[in-house]
């Protein structure tokens, strides 16, 4: 008889797949959702300035991209037979480190879009800090991704 592996790894693996993605699409829409709060509102007295506020709104849909790579890479290697639970655990904690980093850093871009673009009309001497704030943020998910990367090409058989 074969090893084909353990009966309840794929299922710990699918979880991260999922998790990476769930997660990551929940700090991008929070964070697209609480930026464009604040874009509305600012529009009403300065509507030139709508466009160049829409900036928080495009880095916080650039972390659902984040999990929906990690959840591709995840899946492609989840297999019915000779994967492991190592394996498993490891594309769990690919999903988990990629999916809340992403969903933490959306909080954060969502409050500092909100708030940053309201500011901003009132001072433009601002965005070049709120821009600043935003990348900071955006990089929290970035770490995640990079880990999540890692985490998912290791394999019980190395």
């Amino acid at each position: 008889m074969t090893d084909t592996g353990d009966a309840t790894a794929p299922f710990f693996g699918f979880i991260g797949a999922a998790a990476a993605l769930v997660f990551s699409s929940m700090g991008a829409a929070y964070g697209t959702a609480k930026s464009g709060v604040g874009i509305a509102a600012m529009g009403v007295m300065r509507p030139e300035l709508v466009m160049k506020s829409i900036v928080p709104v495009v880095m916080a849909g650039v972390l659902g991209i984040y999990g929906f790579i990690i959840s591709v890479l995840i899946a492609q290697k989840v297999a019915p037979t000779d994967y492991k639970m190592f394996d498993g655990y490891a594309h769990l904690a690919s999903g988990l480190s990629c999916g809340l980093s992403g969903l933490s850093a959306g909080m954060a871009i969502g409050v500092v879009g909100d708030s940053g673009v309201r500011a901003n009309a009132q001072q433009p001497k601002l965005f070049v800090g709120m821009i600043l704030i935003l990348i900071f943020a955006e990089a929290l998910a970035l770490y995640g991704l990079i880990v999540g990367i890692i985490l998912s090409g290791k394999s019980s058989t190395q």
